[in-house]
């Protein structure tokens, strides 16, 4: 299998490897959508400053609904996925490789805790 990841999204572009504190993902060029493996957002997710990867951010546009894309990895239809935390997150994951599949701004919304959800968790 090649190393070149292809963005689920936009298909043709090859996405670039993006490290933060020894934690390497994929970054679409051209949507700026982030491919994690197995686990790889969570361990970034505790990084601070890690949202620094999802450099399209700034011009997302929040969406609740989910995509149909293949996993770049294996080629699965992967299923859109709510954020058991915060449910308006949607993103995209493969039941075969469990990698997860961003859009611009949904990690770095990810990492923010709202005042809501902070009170939930408490009382939880």
């Amino acid at each position: 299998m090649s190393d070149s990841v292809k963005c689920p999204k936009c298909k043709s572009a090859t996405m670039a490897k993006v490290s933060f504190q020894g934690v390497e993902v994929e970054r679409c060029p051209q949507c700026n959508g982030i491919w994690f493996d197995l686990l790889e957002q969570e361990d970034l997710k505790k990084k601070k400053g890690s949202e620094s990867v999802d450099v399209g951010a700034r011009k997302a546009k929040p969406t609740s609904q989910g995509q149909k894309l293949d996993c770049p990895k294996c080629h699965t239809r992967m299923s859109p996925t709510h954020d058991a935390r915060q449910p308006h997150i949607v993103f995209e994951k493969c039941s075969v490789c469990y990698g997860v599949f961003f859009d611009p701004g949904e990690f770095t919304d990810l990492k923010k805790t709202t005042l809501k959800e902070f009170v939930r968790d408490l009382c939880s």
